[in-house]
């Protein structure tokens, strides 16, 4: 038996919840769990496992006011409140993730090489310390349209050919939020994280991009960063490393923005859609970074 068969065998830490995977490796839905009300910390820790391993998780059903939404995400570190998104008036960590902002649809468009359906991303990749998890529900869904899609991009780096993995080798890559940020008074300098990230906790090395931020490779001529760009985007975009989930009422994912890149699709008109979102923060907790 090989070891990633073995280790499949074994019993996992979250094997006390119903966790009904949607792919191999990255999407689980887990059921049988209200977590609106507090959680017990074996069931707290086993859905962190869950996320660790598969990467994003949903959860159904859920009936979440801002309150609640923020005592779940809590108790898995210390939240974080994002500088340049519209907040909740009652909870500040609370991010409005609305179709109504024009502001921000104006400024991807504008943004160097973001093209119709390729803003795959991780939130705050702009800082030196990005939040590591983040907790999104729904509030208002159009009749039809929506999903969202999360890559795996430990699965992306493992799928890259060997020499793209040698060139990209030791390269950073730069996150440059500074137009959404000065808009609302917030100054932040331009962070260049690796290409390719070790993530603190699995092990596992990862393709970790933002495709929103004009991301530059240092140390390369400009088309040769972009070429080394594309190679990645094609690696995000592969079906094969995706799981795409599809919004109903109640409904609630919890994903590791360190493991995962995510996109969201923009197919449902002119409808108002509305989604809250609450990041956590990673230890050490930089409050100046």
């Amino acid at each position: 038996m090989s070891t990633s068969a073995l280790e499949k065998a074994l019993p996992q830490p979250y094997d006390i919840l119903d966790i009904r995977p949607l792919q191999p490796t990255i999407g689980a839905e887990i059921h049988g769990i209200d977590i609106g009300k507090p959680l017990d910390p074996a069931i707290r820790d086993a859905i962190r496992a869950a996320v660790l391993d598969y990467k994003v998780v949903f959860f159904r059903d859920q009936e979440l006011t801002p309150q609640t939404h923020a005592d779940f995400a809590r108790a898995f570190g210390p939240l974080y409140t994002h500088p340049s998104t519209v907040q909740d008036d009652k909870v500040a960590p609370i991010h409005k993730i609305s179709a109504l902002d024009n502001g921000r649809e104006r400024e991807l468009k504008q943004r160097r090489g973001v093209r119709p359906g390729e803003a795959y991303h991780t939130d705050t990749s702009w800082r030196l310390v990005p939040t590591w998890g983040a907790v999104l529900r729904a509030v208002d869904l159009p009749p039809i349209g929506g999903d969202t899609i999360w890559v795996d991009a430990h699965l992306a780096y493992e799928g890259l050919p060997q020499d793209v993995k040698q060139r990209l080798e030791g390269l950073h890559v730069t996150h440059d939020f500074r137009p959404a940020l000065n808009r609302v008074g917030h100054d932040y300098p331009i962070v260049a994280h690796p290409v390719v990230r070790t993530h603190r906790e699995t092990g596992k090395r990862v393709l970790w991009v933002n495709h929103t931020q004009d991301p530059q490779i240092l140390g390369l001529d400009l088309a040769e960063s972009d070429a080394l760009l594309d190679e990645i985007l094609i690696q995000y975009k592969r079906p094969e490393f995706q799981v795409r989930f599809t919004w109903k009422p109640g409904s609630v994912a919890f994903w590791d923005n360190r493991g995962a890149v995510h996109f969201a699709v923009r197919n449902y008109g002119d409808y108002p859609r509305l989604l809250d979102r609450i990041l956590i923060a990673d230890e050490p907790l930089y409050a100046d970074l």
